[in-house]
């Protein structure tokens, strides 16, 4: 991991794998700091990943201002103009989703292919659950409901028959809030990725989008519900749409979703395999709604 200046902020970095160049753009509370998932190590057996730190977040810079998403937008484009980084592949997933929409309407040239997941439009298009509102719940009670949305499956009842998964789910969650505690500026730059949240509109803009686009959602997705996702990929010109069984990160629990989210980033392929992580793991259904505590929502 390194760090570069970028417009006011300096924005660390990593660089991971070879291939096509993949912009990685995740979602709220994302830190690189974070253990990579499976998902993550398949990305970087097909592409040359670049991922950050957004701004307020993780070892990127937290300026005391306000934050809107025209600035994530605008992160990214200046990350890529930094590196040299004419144009890439862009994966936005739940907040880096609505990043990845602002960047392809404000730098379209940047932006070969676009892939959303778990994201939404706003405005007249929906919006996602409002998180800003768990925001003053004490750790443990946002690390629960944070869980319960993420996979609208994981009822009460679904808690009190799976009680040793549901604490670890829990305890991981914990875990990941503990990251960058130390930090006096992390609360503050969390507030202002919310406020920007709370301000993504880009549902009268949508339709002048002209690159490739994708959208994929989870069907028990209660964070970013499918019916503003289909909404969402129905309002950008010529985009699919498809859905599999998870929550918000249904890439991770449905196995049969990652291979085709690289072949929608990957028109190069050209029939050819996709290539398995350097490390392959197994992931029950069951465990997604954990990385969306330890990965970001």
């Amino acid at each position: 991991m390194s760090c570069i200046r970028v417009r006011d902020i300096d924005i660390c970095h990593e660089l991971d794998g070879t291939g096509p160049r993949l912009l990685k753009i995740w979602g709220t509370g994302g830190d690189l700091r974070r253990p990579q998932t499976d998902f993550d190590r398949l990305l970087v057996a097909n592409f040359t990943v670049l991922a950050f730190d957004q701004r307020g977040m993780g070892r990127s810079g937290k300026p005391a201002r306000d934050y809107g998403m025209a600035d994530y937008a605008d992160d990214a484009a200046g990350l890529m103009a930094a590196l040299g980084w004419d144009s890439a592949a862009v994966l936005g997933y739940s907040f880096g989703g609505m990043v990845a929409q602002e960047l392809a309407l404000r730098h379209p040239a940047r932006v070969e292919r676009l892939v959303l997941m778990s994201t939404s439009a706003g405005g007249a298009g929906g919006s996602s659950h409002p998180l800003h509102e768990l925001a003053e719940l004490d750790d443990g009670e946002r690390v629960r409901r944070l869980l319960e949305l993420a996979d609208s499956r994981r009822t009460a009842q679904w808690q009190a028959a799976h009680t040793a998964l549901w604490q670890s789910l829990v305890d991981d969650g914990l875990a990941a809030l503990r990251l960058g505690a130390d930090d006096p500026l992390q609360r503050a730059g969390s507030l202002r990725q919310f406020g920007a949240r709370r301000g993504h509109d880009t549902w009268d803009r949508l339709p002048g989008l002209t690159m490739p686009a994708s959208v994929f959602a989870g069907c028990h997705d209660a964070i970013a519900p499918p019916q503003l996702q289909r909404r969402l990929a129905e309002r950008i010109p010529g985009a699919t749409y498809r859905e599999f069984e998870g929550g918000h990160l249904f890439f991770v629990q449905d196995p049969s979703a990652a291979p085709i989210v690289v072949e929608a980033l990957s028109p190069s392929l050209d029939g050819q395999k996709v290539m398995p992580p350097a490390q392959p793991g197994a992931v029950s259904p069951a465990d997604g709604a954990g990385d969306t505590a330890r990965r970001s929502a």
